[in-house]
């Protein structure tokens, strides 16, 4: 069983002293009294009959103030027939046989109970409790970790049938669940992740290996929360973690300049690239055009030079001729000019570079 007897007052229960039956009354007495009372008033043989009346009302009232029960809200009730499990009721009036034939045990399945693992509020202050608190991560360091686990009964008939004192080892069972699944965890993650990013993944999986281990015990207990209240070096080496965590500080900060910058001008780069590319495009294109378009020209000139040589030959001396001509500057001097008389006089060239002159 699941729950001690307390002295000769009956069965303990789970949560504090369980039902308490009535005492049986003390039928010789009340006999001998009912026996005193009609004593000299009935016949003898009505006596034996009248005695067998109080027996049966008195058995009556024992049987109803011993068979009815009530469970509260939030409680179930556990029916016991000579020590063997019958069923599970809820809320409300319930009969069933009198005590001690049947005993009743109604444990609270609502109410949310918390246990705290590596420190322990007192007073409202929390006092560390180290040789629970300091756990071995996956990178053999150590980190100071306190977590509280929130609780309920799931399954009474469990909670009461396998748990060998509900009211005084409930309690110790999840801690020391929580104790091992949290080390379990802990030793697979780095120091880094537990104390920064990955604390909520290790809520999770804490919470997952506790009622793993739990329910492997069938011990009716649902875990409702896992929460890690303080994850810390230990005080012994938080000054060389803080001076870690700001070397990675400004490690983080360098990075992202330098990843800032990298976002600045890989980009301008990349345009500029971009831009010579397509100029040196532009010109090969232009090139290339121009040199089809001179090669097919000439292509044009061989065959008009292949029908008439000299009539091509002359155009294309005159035609020469012309493009170089109409940028120089021409004098043209008639050859009967008397000989003696200066023919021309650049006057615009004499004035010097303000008159057009000789610079």
């Amino acid at each position: 069983m699941s729950w001690n007897g307390n002295g000769g007052g009956g069965p303990q229960g789970p949560w504090g002293q369980g039902p308490r039956p009535p005492n049986p009354p003390d039928f010789d007495k009340v006999i001998r009294m009912a026996r005193e009372r009609f004593a000299g008033k009935t016949p003898p043989g009505s006596q034996r009959v009248i005695g067998l009346i109080v027996l049966a009302i008195l058995v009556s009232i024992w049987g109803l103030g011993t068979g009815i029960y009530i469970v509260a809200p939030g409680e179930q009730g556990v029916v016991v027939r000579f020590g063997r499990y019958v069923d599970t009721y809820g809320p409300g009036p319930h009969i069933k046989l009198p005590w001690p034939i049947d005993v009743v045990y109604t444990p609270d399945v609502e109410s949310i109970q918390r246990i705290e693992v590596g420190y322990r509020t007192r007073l409202g202050r929390s006092v560390d409790v180290s040789e629970e608190s300091l756990m071995l991560t996956g990178d053999e360091n150590i980190v100071d970790i306190d977590l509280s686990v929130q609780y309920k009964v799931k399954n009474a008939p469990d909670f009461l049938f396998n748990v060998r004192n509900p009211q005084r080892d409930l309690s110790k069972v999840v801690h020391n669940a929580a104790e091992t699944a949290l080390r379990q965890v802990i030793g697979r993650n780095l120091i880094d992740t537990a104390l920064t990013a990955g604390k909520e993944r290790i809520q999770d999986q804490t919470r997952a290996i506790m009622q793993e281990i739990l329910d492997s015990y069938q011990s009716g207990i649902s875990i409702q929360g896992v929460q890690l209240q303080q994850v810390a070096p230990p005080a012994e080496v938080i000054d060389a973690f803080k001076d870690v965590a700001s070397a990675r500080e400004d490690r983080e900060r360098a990075i992202n300049e330098a990843q800032g910058y990298a976002n600045d001008i890989l980009p301008k780069a990349n345009g500029e690239a971009a831009k010579m590319v397509q100029e040196a495009e532009a010109y090969k294109t232009a090139k290339v055009s121009r040199a089809e378009g001179d090669a097919q020209r000439f292509l044009s000139l061989l065959a008009e030079y292949a029908k008439a040589p000299e009539v091509t030959a002359t155009r294309l001396y005159l035609e020469t001729m012309e493009k170089i001509l109409a940028q120089a500057n021409k004098v043209i001097v008639d050859p009967k000019a008397g000989s003696g008389v200066l023919p021309y006089l650049s006057l615009d060239r004499l004035g010097g570079p303000e008159r057009g002159g000789p610079r």
